[in-house]
């Protein structure tokens, strides 16, 4: 059985554990406002400015997970103090701490995100004592999530290729870079009931799936 030769389960952050509503109230309403209200305009103006300069970029350039970033961009100050003040806005999926004392018992748990670290940091602050290692790949290596990436991951937990399973929501970093790099991944979309046999849609259907408990 896989569960049997799995020693470490990888987990993405935002959007997997964590819900959007704080990456939402960052990017999506945060930054607009701030840069409105920076250069005297209305806030839909702001938001089609904005939202268009997050295009330029796009998802597969270190840049776009970076706040740090978009605030220098910008010119709008300190993003860690608009960061601590959203800290509310911060929620989980409502199987996510089930799931992790669970799995918690019989395997190390890691994070492996694009994310930065000091964003990590916040997101995370009500799950980490459930992980042996939080991996940003963006603070740690410099780059996105990548074949490369995990076998660095790997390495670095001292695991082969058949002892680690990752899960996350993008098909491209959390489905087909660990497949690259030989590792067993699974998508995980919520709006759906995971017709596809590496999909699943939510983190209970994950468990169940491969029989880990």
């Amino acid at each position: 059985m896989l569960a049997e030769r799995i020693k470490v389960i990888s987990f993405d952050a935002d959007g997997t554990l964590a819900t959007t509503e704080y990456s939402d109230a960052i990017w999506h309403s945060e930054l607009p406002r701030l840069y409105a209200e920076k250069n005297g305009m209305g806030l839909e103006e702001a938001k089609r400015y904005v939202f268009a300069e997050y295009q330029k970029i796009g998802e597969h350039r270190v840049e776009w997970f970076d706040v740090r970033y978009w605030f220098h961009r910008f010119e709008l100050g300190d993003h860690m103090a608009v960061l601590y003040s959203l800290r509310h806005k911060i929620s989980y999926y409502r199987e996510v701490e089930d799931v992790l004392s669970a799995l918690s018992q019989r395997y190390k748990l890691i994070v492996a995100s694009n994310s930065p670290q000091y964003y990590l940091d916040l997101l995370l602050q009500g799950t980490t004592g459930y992980f042996s290692r939080i991996f940003s790949a963006t603070s740690d290596y410099g780059e996105l999530k990548s074949g490369r990436f995990f076998l660095r991951v790997c390495q670095e937990m001292e695991v082969s290729l058949d002892e680690i399973i990752h899960i996350g929501d993008s098909r491209d970093f959390d489905l087909i870079a660990p497949q690259e790099a030989g590792i067993r991944a699974l998508f995980l979309d919520r709006s759906t009931k995971g017709q596809r046999y590496d999909t699943v849609s939510d983190l209970n259907e994950f468990v169940v799936k491969l029989g880990l408990i």
